[in-house]
């Protein structure tokens, strides 16, 4: 069990938890009192939770958050999610196989009354944008609801170790998203206007403008709002090939939610596809996990994230392969290696390319989907209705967190509670928060000079970034035009070697180069979040430039980490003054550790990979049917039950698209689900008086 809890983390604290038991397949193991079902599972090294009826397939987690139907289990003789379901002392917990065995009817029950609130605002989903919008609200006294599915506040924020970018006093860069995530709750719980129900999901919209909401997986409640904002945030995207159901195939916000919400170690060799900003943020998550990171694949000629996450990963050793792919995950109970390939400008698999990588985890970071059922439901019903964050569309948080305030001041107007108009340069700003990163070029070293002490940028890109600037004590570091889209310079003024820019900086993509002592031997100050790889005074380091390229090796001559130092520790070295500033980082993983095995491994043909996951749909079976002509998803739904599962098409749908997408067919012309009347499942039990386990 401890080997697969995380004992030791570089920015998260490690608090003692009380200990409870709980049955899983007749074997009493322990969990920690409060964890989730999947959690306390995969800390006891159990990544199989049940079989398919279909094929007989293993099954284990994939999102983590009560979208998919993965990760079901039995709990007290009830089919839960245990995802979203907690482990109570004693629980008997059972892996499905086959179809579960129904609990035995209950005799003379009574349907519970259904309590109905009426509020002015409801505010769906407490995340980065939900929780802003809110805190406008609450300073104006507007009677506000917010409903979240889980038991704290703060969405993807919880689960970012990072420093944020944007700009100080507008979505607080430099901060970590943890921090931020807990700045938010605590100013929220100064407005009395504000209520919240955690642990609750919104089921529908319905046509009498009534909100039907799940509490607790026990009970359910009726809300009559006169606005609701939609801050569901979005659903990740999965990808198909063969092997994508295999039990260790996890999306990267189930990976952020073991490791950083649950401190629980789902890898020990991690392998990701999808060079996005998601992805490139979890591989640099995963190695302050202590997990090894094997490779990062990207379809694109490069990535579509920050070059400077990409960077910060390659610095510390893991290599990513741009024009690459994947072809499977192989393993027959899970996942034991991944086949990757180059492809071409079609996006075509190179033949003579496959590489296959030792892993037991692959991480999928392609993207997400806004989760947007509330607000076509609220507008059919007729109720305002506005959007904000991944549920509007997709962006970083800095941007959700903006975004969320211009949303709330636009719901207090139309509550007849602010009459100021919403300052243009808010809409200005916000845009620029949102802006795609610019193109990739290499940092001038020429430009800093070469006396007493000065900082140096590794920025490749311009992004919507300047907490650096903000935080200079004496003016030293300036972005020309654009305040958040420049990248920054050094200006006349004398830097004194505070360090507050290596502290602040999100990307880590500053070092401090101090010539006062010996000019042809200048100390270099790195900044180092990732010290769970202990390094003190005397240890050699393998030093290379912001692009990850090895330089030389150094000993380190010392190493700070205080109170003023936000959790990045600083680690100095002494070099020649012909590498001094081009020194960006080191690594950290050993170059052998991430080479291809021996050999290469095709699982399965590619028809035979899964879209379908709740029923087993193959590729093969979609592809026959698009090319007889089919283009109404709910056809195909009644040929081969794809998307009539458990998950009610929120996986799958998306996949089915993509097919549509190769054979030319215009996604206009094809004929969407009918959406389920529930957003998730709902047990008929909690409309009565029957309790359901968690």
């Amino acid at each position: 069990m401890p080997e697969w809890r995380i004992k030791k983390h570089p920015i998260l604290s490690i608090h003692k938890r009380k200990k409870i038991g709980f049955y899983w397949n007749n074997q009493k193991l322990q969990a920690y009192k409060g964890e989730v079902i999947s959690s306390a599972l995969l800390a006891n090294g159990i990544h199989v939770f049940g079989h398919h009826i279909k094929d007989n397939a293993a099954q284990g987690i994939f999102c983590a958050n009560g979208q998919c139907a993965q990760c079901t289990v039995i709990a007290n003789g009830i089919p839960v999610k245990s995802c979203m379901t907690k482990v109570e002392e004693n629980m008997i917990v059972e892996s499905v196989e086959g179809v579960p065995e129904l609990p035995k009817t209950v005799d003379n029950f009574q349907f519970s009354d259904i309590k109905e609130t009426e509020t002015d605002a409801l505010i769906v989903g407490g995340g980065p944008a939900g929780l802003s919008a809110a805190l406008q609200l609450g300073e104006r006294r507007i009677k506000t609801l917010i409903v979240d599915d889980k038991d704290r506040l703060g969405g993807k924020l919880v689960l970012q170790t990072h420093k944020f970018f944007g700009s100080i006093d507008d979505c607080y860069a430099g901060t970590r998203g943890i921090d931020i995530a807990t700045i938010l709750k605590d100013d929220l719980q100064k407005h009395k206007s504000v209520k919240v129900w955690l642990n609750s999901i919104v089921l529908y919209v319905f046509s009498d403008k009534k909100v039907g909401i799940l509490r607790n997986g026990k009970s359910y409640a009726i809300v009559k709002p006169k606005i609701v904002l939609n801050a569901a945030g979005a659903r990740e995207k999965s990808l198909v090939f063969p092997g994508n159901t295999l039990p260790g195939v996890y999306g990267a916000g189930a990976f952020q939610t073991l490791a950083n919400r649950d401190l629980v170690k789902p890898a020990k060799r991690l392998f990701i596809v999808g060079g996005g900003n998601v992805g490139l943020i979890t591989a640099y998550h995963a190695l302050q996990a202590g997990i090894d990171v094997i490779g990062v694949v990207e379809a694109l000629p490069q990535c579509s994230g920050y070059q400077v996450h990409a960077d910060k990963i390659k610095r510390l050793g893991v290599p990513i392969y741009t024009g690459h792919t994947i072809l499977s995950a192989n393993g027959n109970e899970r996942v034991e290696s991944v086949t990757v390939c180059k492809i071409n400008d079609n996006f075509q698999p190179i033949a003579g390319t496959e590489k296959t990588y030792e892993c037991d985890t692959v991480l999928i970071a392609v993207g997400l989907n806004p989760v947007d059922e509330f607000y076509e439901q609220a507008k059919q019903a007729g109720i305002r209705i506005f959007a904000v964050g991944d549920a509007k569309e997709i962006a970083e948080a800095s941007s959700a967190m903006f975004n969320g305030k211009i949303a709330g001041l636009e719901i207090a107007r139309e509550c007849g509670r602010e009459d100021k108009p919403i300052p243009k340069d808010w809409y200005q700003k916000a845009s620029i928060l949102k802006s795609p990163p610019g193109p990739v070029t290499t940092p001038n070293y020429d430009s800093f000079p070469e006396d007493a002490i000065t900082p140096v940028f590794h920025c490749a890109q311009e992004i919507p970034c300047n907490p650096c600037v903000s935080v200079c004590p004496k003016g030293v570091i300036a972005i020309r035009g654009d305040s958040l889209l420049g990248k920054p310079q050094i200006t006349d003024n004398q830097c004194i070697g505070c360090n507050k820019c290596l502290f602040i900086c999100p990307g880590l993509a500053i070092s401090l180069v101090d010539y006062r002592e010996d000019k042809n031997y200048p100390t270099v100050s790195l900044a180092y979040e990732v010290y769970n790889y202990n390094y003190k005074k005397g240890d050699p380091v393998l030093l290379t430039d912001c692009e990850g390229n090895s330089l030389q090796s150094a000993l380190v001559i010392d190493t700070i980490i205080n109170k003023a130092s936000r959790k990045t520790q600083i680690i100095k070295v002494l070099v020649p003054k012909e590498i001094a500033k081009r020194i960006a980082g080191f690594k950290i993983q050993r170059d052998e550790m991430t080479l291809p095995r021996k050999g290469i491994i095709l699982q399965d043909m590619p028809d035979a990979a899964i879209v379908c996951w709740c029923e087993r749909v193959t590729a093969g079976e979609i592809r026959m049917l698009i090319k007889k002509g089919i283009k109404d998803l709910n056809q195909i739904k009644a040929l081969t039950r794809a998307g009539m599962g458990a998950c009610g098409s929120k996986t799958c749908e998306n996949l089915i698209l993509q097919f549509f997408k190769e054979e030319g067919i215009p996604l206009e012309e094809v004929t969407l689900n009918t959406r389920r009347p529930l957003f998730v499942e709902a047990p008929l039990g909690v409309f009565s008086n029957i309790s359901y386990p968690g």
